[in-house]
């Protein structure tokens, strides 16, 4: 840390070529942030620079050239640090002002455009309406401010994904032995580690690298145009070249390639879902708003990068660009989050740990014993060795890497992709999902849900119209309900186009599609009844009309057809009848009264409601078109909920997974929601707006987020604060996601669910697609899993996958350190004795490697148990075998080791100290250590239980095929004298083998006496 009287600069994180600096005073000091990326880049080293007010810190890249040293690296952030803190000092002092004109890129002081004129806008960067930029001025700002672009988020290398296998613990120890034998002269013992090490590297770095290729190969890479006014002529230019002040005009379909101001909305209304998670899209106007702290979902004269337009026509002047956007920002929030290991991480790294220590006091121990009865310096050092490799389980991480990569390989066959191994495992672990709701819960584009005509409601079911008692209703048999769906279809600006195959595509505002789609759905030939019907005439909504107009040709001649469509209470007022029963009956205030009624119930189940009249005219009537209507009845749409998604809310809540969903809708609309998918099951459903979110304290949001259902109104921001608070109590987090506003909570879970890829369909709804270039496929450099199929359920699959995989490792564990204890144990008793080094470096390693490997791996492959899913997520603070685990262990290794040592005894009886001595303990051992196999498939189930355990081929087959590689030194000469064995006679096997089964038999009785009142696993 360097410390200053003004500033204080520490180093927060550092990588080579990289460094990031917390800085004193720095935090909404928006003057200071360019005053140091100026100051900054003067320096020779530095390749890029970045102060963000907004967090505080600094980030410094700088040249990292082969020939540069770590001391010509620490002198370049020592200057770095030292600039840093001058450029303080003389900023406090100085005084100096922030350059001028206002940048983009610095938030704080540039003005909040939602609240200034579009005047002031056009000023600030020297542009003009209609004209445009000049060539000159756009070449200019183009120089200052930079491309249009992103920072593209950097994929895990090849180099970073290997160097990520040998960063373990247990690795590392392999390590130091295979130095310490290659210092004694065992060549060939260091040879055989490293190769360990060498094939536990490459079982991962295979597979990760595979789902790395995979993921990036999702992701689309077109490229993107906008059109601006520039020195008076409309052009189409690249989006990258647009800069500030740019002229843009907004059509319908098109992406918005830079966040701007709007001069002119002709009934614009654009899908911002992508930025606030609100499904509806928003429609935009001209007037300066007033207030502070207006949400961006409300910054109605504003349209942003990312977002779409669906529809109308508008011209806006560009504000902000490239990473000075709000999608800008939210990656910089992606850059502050951090992820967390997983729980099987970090207990695999403490018992990492804890096997160091072990190793070490053995070792310790036996020096300490060699020294007493003064043995040499080299054979104790050796000795020594053989006790590190012992000590150490050399299948553990190959066992831990391969039972994941399976779990890994499995669950991309169900269309989910796993980034990093060790997400199978955390998966597992799950306590909360955190869901989004648009385009995660919901489909992301709008469908009718309910229709309400004469006297009857109806919902959709199936694309069938059923009343609430169950009754189908026929189109063509309800008069109204025909005629609703015809005006619908009519009054109407989507275009609709017939594909060869017989579907349909539908480009509109996503309101208008659904009313598209019912009617296709229903079996409306809508291109038939247009061409039956020409539009003649068409009147929009406005800012003071709520409604829409459409007047239609009749086969009747001198007639005319209005359909009408808009706001209930407008479209009402302009009624004087209505249809009921195919008669048309006076609207009188009863009927009336009860369609308000109707209304408020269905918006207050989260429908988006339209009211839909008609009236048939004459062609030279002087009465407007838009009086006198026939009431058809009301319509509502909502964005529907993901097939199955119903079913897998409940999934979650027998699996003891608490499901919070998190949305920018406001609160009524996400309480119906919730209440739907039944959230909170059999509780009150609990939600907090983000409104009241912003004023609770730290420690009030711990306590209050473990019993909130529904987040309501959510930012970016938000999400990530949802996620680290839920995090901060020790719960296990996953957050699912779709969209660039999911980045930084996707990157803080533990495990972070990325929704399809980029270009998945739209299930001919019409609705338009998220933009491919960067929105949704950003998304999936942050999250840990992808769910490529769009299908939530299978998350279900992924948890079931990630508890099984974990109990097995469990099982693995429990084998491998079970059998382990027992080499040490007989280890340590010949040594103490003085019974010479009966096992050997190689030996251990053969013991380690051959026999424990397979076994282990068979046992990772263990069935899932039946009731996986019925069982809570377990403690992730819980140790991965807990105290009772390892008297369990301690109980079966002695057992083995001593029944091996009665063997060795009889054998130094015979043999005295010689090669078949050590042989017959070698093989006691190892075969004991094979069969031992049987009894960790299961902590309370034995062999003498009357219900068998359903059948493991995979533990048969490693049991037997163990059995047979044993015998392979036996048999092959080279070996043979590689690991130091004898011949042995029949006589000798015979006491191997009865040692073994004899070891199996103790084990299993003990577990009988020891559990035999507990339930079964």
């Amino acid at each position: 840390m360097f410390t200053r009287e003004n500033a204080v600069v520490q180093a927060i994180h550092t990588i080579p070529g990289r460094v990031r600096y917390a800085v004193e005073g720095l935090y909404r000091s928006p003057d200071l942030a360019c005053y140091l990326e100026e100051q900054l880049s003067q320096l020779t080293a530095v390749r890029t620079v970045s102060a963000s007010a907004r967090t505080g810190n600094v980030l410094v890249t700088y040249e990292t050239q082969s020939e540069v040293q770590a001391k010509a690296q620490a002198e370049i952030t020592a200057d770095i640090a030292a600039c840093i803190k001058d450029s303080c000092d003389r900023f406090q002092s100085e005084s100096i002002a922030p350059p001028s004109p206002i940048r983009p890129d610095n938030k704080a002081t540039t003005p909040s455009w939602h609240t200034l004129d579009a005047d002031a806008a056009l000023n600030q960067f020297q542009t003009s309406c209609p004209d445009g930029l000049t060539a000159s001025t756009v070449q200019a700002h183009q120089t200052r401010y930079g491309l249009n672009q992103l920072v593209e988020s950097q994929p895990r290398s090849e180099l970073s994904i290997l160097v990520e296998q040998f960063q373990s613990p247990p690795v590392a120890l392999l390590a130091v032995a295979a130095g310490l034998s290659m210092a004694t002269g065992g060549l060939t013992d260091a040879v055989v580690i490293a190769g360990v090490v060498g094939i536990n590297a490459a079982i991962g770095y295979l597979t990760e690298s595979q789902s790395e290729r995979i993921i990036r190969s999702l992701q689309a890479t077109g490229e993107q145009t906008a059109w601006v006014v520039r020195d008076g002529q409309r052009q189409t230019v690249a989006a990258e070249a647009v800069v500030p002040g740019d002229l843009m005009v907004l059509q319908p379909g098109q992406p918005v390639v830079a966040d701007a101001r709007l001069l002119e909305a002709d009934n614009l209304s654009v899908n911002e879902s992508v930025l606030t998670g609100e499904s509806a899209p928003v429609n935009k106007q001209t007037q300066s708003l007033v207030g502070n702290n207006i949400p961006l979902a409300e910054r109605t004269n504003m349209v942003y990068k990312g977002t779409v337009v669906t529809s109308g026509r508008g011209q806006a002047v560009v504000v902000a660009t490239g990473c000075f956007t709000e999608i800008g920002t939210i990656q910089e929030l992606v850059g502050t989050a951090e992820s967390e290991d997983t729980p099987l991480e970090r207990q695999l790294d403490e018992a990492g740990g804890q096997l160091a220590l072990l190793s070490s006091g053995v070792c310790a121990l036996v020096f300490g014993i060699g020294w007493l009865r003064g043995y040499p310096l080299l054979p104790m050092l050796k000795t020594s060795i053989s006790l590190a490799v012992a000590a150490v389980p050399e299948g553990l991480p190959t066992i831990a890497t391969t039972t994941l990569a399976l779990g890994m390989e499995d669950m991309r066959k169900r269309h989910i992709l796993i980034r990093k191994l060790q997400a199978v495992e955390a998966l597992g672990s799950l306590q909360t999902v955190c869901l989004d709701k648009t385009g995660t819960l919901t489909e992301n584009q709008m469908a009718v849900r309910e229709v309400q005509i004469g006297e009857m409601t109806l919902r959709l079911q199936e694309s069938e119209f059923v009343t609430p008692t169950g009754d189908r209703v026929e189109l063509y048999r309800c008069d109204e309900l025909r005629q609703l769906i015809e005006v619908v279809s009519l009054c109407s600006e989507s275009e609709l186009d017939v594909d060869p195959e017989g579907g349909h595509r539908l480009k509109g505002t996503p309101t208008e599609n659904a009313l598209i789609q019912l009617a296709l759905s229903a079996g409306v030939d809508v291109v038939s009844l247009r061409q039956q019907h020409p539009c003649l005439n068409l009147s929009l909504r406005s800012k003071d009309r709520n409604l829409m107009s459409t007047v239609h040709a009749l086969p009747t001649q001198g007639k005319r057809l209005v359909a009408v469509k808009g706001s209930p209470a407008e479209v009402l007022a302009h009624c004087q009848s209505w249809l009921c029963n195919g008669e048309v009956l006076p609207l009188d205030d009863a009927q009336r009264h009860r369609v308000s009624l109707d209304n408020e119930r269905m918006a207050g189940q989260a429908l988006r409601v339209l009211g839909v009249a008609y009236k048939a005219m004459d062609t030279d009537a002087a009465e407007v078109a838009e009086s006198r209507l026939i009431w058809l009845g009301l319509a509502g749409m909502a964005d529907p909920i993901r097939q199955g998604v119903t079913d897998l809310i409940k999934q979650f809540h027998q699996a003891g997974i608490k499901p919070v969903m998190i949305t920018g809708d406001q609160s009524p609309t996400a309480y119906a929601i919730a209440k739907e998918l039944q959230l909170s099951r059999h509780r009150q459903t609990k939600i907090l707006d983000s409104a009241d979110l912003s004023r609770l304290e730290p420690s009030q949001r711990q306590a209050l987020f473990d019993k909130v259902d529904v987040f309501a109104r959510v930012s970016p921001a938000s999400k990530l604060e949802i996620v680290q608070a839920l995090q901060s109590t020790g719960t296990v987090v996953a957050m699912t996601g779709d969209g660039i506003n999911d980045m930084p909570a996707l990157k803080a879970a533990n495990v972070g669910i990325a929704m399809g890829s980029s270009d998945s369909p739209n299930n001919g709804a019409g609705g338009p697609r998220r933009p491919t270039n960067t929105t949704s496929n950003v998304v999936h450099d942050v999250a840990d899993v992808v769910i490529d199929n769009n299908n939530l359920q299978t998350l279900i699959t992924a948890v079931s996958r990630g508890r099984t995989t974990y109990s097995n490792i469990r099982k693995s564990v429990h084998f491998l350190l079970s059998t382990n204890l027992g080499e040490i144990i007989v280890t340590l008793l010949v040594t103490a004795i003085g019974l010479g080094q009966p096992l050997n470096t190689m030996e251990l390693l053969w013991l380690n490697l051959v026999t424990d490997v397979f076994p282990g791996l068979g046992l990772a492959l263990e069935p899932p148990e039946p009731n996986v899913l019925e069982q809570p997520p377990r403690d992730p603070s819980a140790p991965i075998l807990k105290s009772a685990d390892f008297g369990q262990i301690v109980l079966e290794s002695v057992v083995i080791s001593l029944l091996a040592m009665e063997a060795y005894s009889y054998a130094l009886l015979r043999h005295g100290q010689t090669r078949q001595a050590s042989t017959v303990l070698f093989m006691s051992l190892t075969i004991s250590q094979i069969l031992h196999t049987w009894s960790c498939r299961s902590e309370t189930h034995s062999l003498f239980t009357r219900q068998p355990l359903p059948r493991n081929p995979y533990v048969e087959a490693a049991v037997i095929g163990s059995l047979g590689l044993q015998l392979l030194p036996i048999l092959v000469p080279p070996l043979r004298n590689l690991l130091q064995l004898a011949l042995l006679d029949p006589v000798d096997w015979a006491v191997v083998f009865g040692s073994a089964l004899l070891s199996l038999l103790v084990n299993e009785s003990t577990k009988t006496v020891l559990f035999s009142s507990s339930p079964e696993v």
